[in-house]
């Protein structure tokens, strides 16, 4: 009896998605629950596991396709699942047919060798990167939880491999698989292409290299280039001194850390700072609807992270009503899912205001872009002693540049500077976050 493996439902935000990896071809044994095929849609990538035990008899749809919610993908015949599993043994090469059966290993060790050679769990950037340069996913040691092996995991052992291995001529020498890794992730003319794709064009020493934009990346720029079109953006700056923070931080940062399990970061200070100020102004919490403003009730902010695809922005939903251990959980909860590539179309969809935090990455001043529909976004940037003027004295602070992008179709500039000088302000005395002053 055949079972049709079918796209899951999408979002109403989402009308397709495109076939990116099949990891079960034609004639392969399948059990249920097994990721069959990743789905990329523009904001996450879908896993579709097995619906049930089997093997797969077609695929409808191949790599690169574009389909939508119901369309069936492929069939698994579920009666063929024994005939393959007999089948397998014979094709490895460890296996020899003039081995006689009393000659071959006693049955009781073969489960153990079995559980001990199973490959760990892959993240699906992981599983991408391992697939696409041929590597043996059982050598990579994962840093995720049970084991689970991320794409950083992959560079970072192809690193330690390039570093061990003997000086030799490459060309020469290295198995196919090694050589794409090598001038993929250490290229002669430094340029960072993909040797491994047939794209690879242009003279030597000047090569050129054409890639397709990702789901998620045509998407970024799709909304970038909205955000600038259909709004009157303008960015207004100051800039705060991050003394009492950082010095409220080292106070506590450990007992912060044993009371409540998470890490103390800057991050939760500036997402209460913001709510304090959007409760004192509402417009910067609302968005346009054609022509009416709607302000927004509740504060659920996103938080622009990077991950292997791209920028995402997941959502803390209501952030007045959350501890600042609950916000540094959920922040580090999102960091640790886009970097597996498992955040889910809820956990991405909505959002009254955005934080993004270039700092992290070394940028000292930059005018973040707005994430439509919301009406305004806050940067953060690099830390950096400066000499500022303190009480007619020159002083070396730790100071840190704002900048809040807003929509000036319903946020005035004055609305807009102040808002920034109140998250200034509670920053600087964080003891108005307990006042409410």
């Amino acid at each position: 009896m055949s079972t049709e493996v079918r796209v899951p439902a999408l979002p109403e935000s989402v009308a397709d998605a495109t076939v990116l990896t099949w990891y079960k071809q034609p004639g392969d044994a399948v059990t249920k629950d097994e990721n069959l095929v990743d789905l990329e849609t523009d904001k996450v990538v879908l896993e579709v596991p097995a619906p049930a035990d089997g093997v797969v008899a077609e695929h409808k749809v191949k790599e690169g396709d574009v389909v939508e919610a119901d369309a069936v993908l492929a069939l698994i015949e579920a009666g063929a699942a024994a005939e393959a599993s007999a089948q397998q043994p014979r094709s490895r090469p460890a296996a020899t047919s003039q081995t006689p059966p009393a000659a071959a290993p006693a049955p009781a060790p073969a489960p153990a060798l079995a559980k001990a050679t199973e490959p760990p769990p892959l993240a699906p950037a992981a599983r991408r990167l391992v697939k696409e340069l041929g590597l043996d996913a059982g050598a990579i040691p994962g840093s995720g939880r049970d084991g689970r092996v991320h794409k950083a995991d992959v560079v970072a052992w192809l690193d330690r491999q390039e570093a061990a291995a003997p000086e030799r001529d490459a060309d020469a020498d290295a198995a196919p698989s090694q050589l794409r890794a090598e001038q993929r992730y250490r290229p002669e003319t430094g340029a960072d292409l993909d040797a491994s794709l047939p794209a690879l064009t242009g003279d030597a020493g000047r090569p050129e290299q054409r890639v397709p934009m990702t789901r998620l990346r045509a998407r970024i720029a799709e909304r970038l280039v909205e955000a600038q079109q259909t709004s009157a953006m303008l960015t207004t700056f100051n800039e705060v001194d991050m003394s009492a923070v950082m010095g409220l931080r080292s106070q506590y940062k450990d007992r912060f850390e044993q009371t409540h399990g998470v890490r103390m970061g800057f991050m939760s200070f500036f997402v209460k700072a913001s709510v304090e100020a959007l409760q004192r102004f509402p417009v910067v919490n609302a968005s346009v609807d054609e022509g009416d403003i709607v302000y927004h009730g509740y504060f659920d902010i996103g938080i622009a992270v990077s991950s292997p695809r791209g920028l995402v922005v997941p959502i803390l939903r209501n952030c007045d009503q959350l501890s600042m251990a609950d916000i540094e959980r959920g922040i580090g909860d999102f960091g640790t899912k886009a970097k597996e590539g498992t955040l889910s179309f809820e956990e991405l969809t909505g959002g009254t205001f955005s934080i993004t935090n270039g700092g992290v990455f070394g940028s000292l001043l930059s005018t973040p872009i707005l994430n439509p529909p919301q009406s305004a976004i806050l940067g953060m940037h690099k830390i950096e002693e400066r000499p500022v003027a303190r009480d007619g004295q020159v002083v070396i602070r730790p100071m840190m540049y704002l900048a809040l992008s807003y929509d000036h179709r319903i946020i005035d500039g004055r609305e807009a500077v102040q808002f920034l000088v109140t998250v200034k302000e509670t920053l600087e005395d964080p003891a108005r976050l307990l006042l409410r002053i």
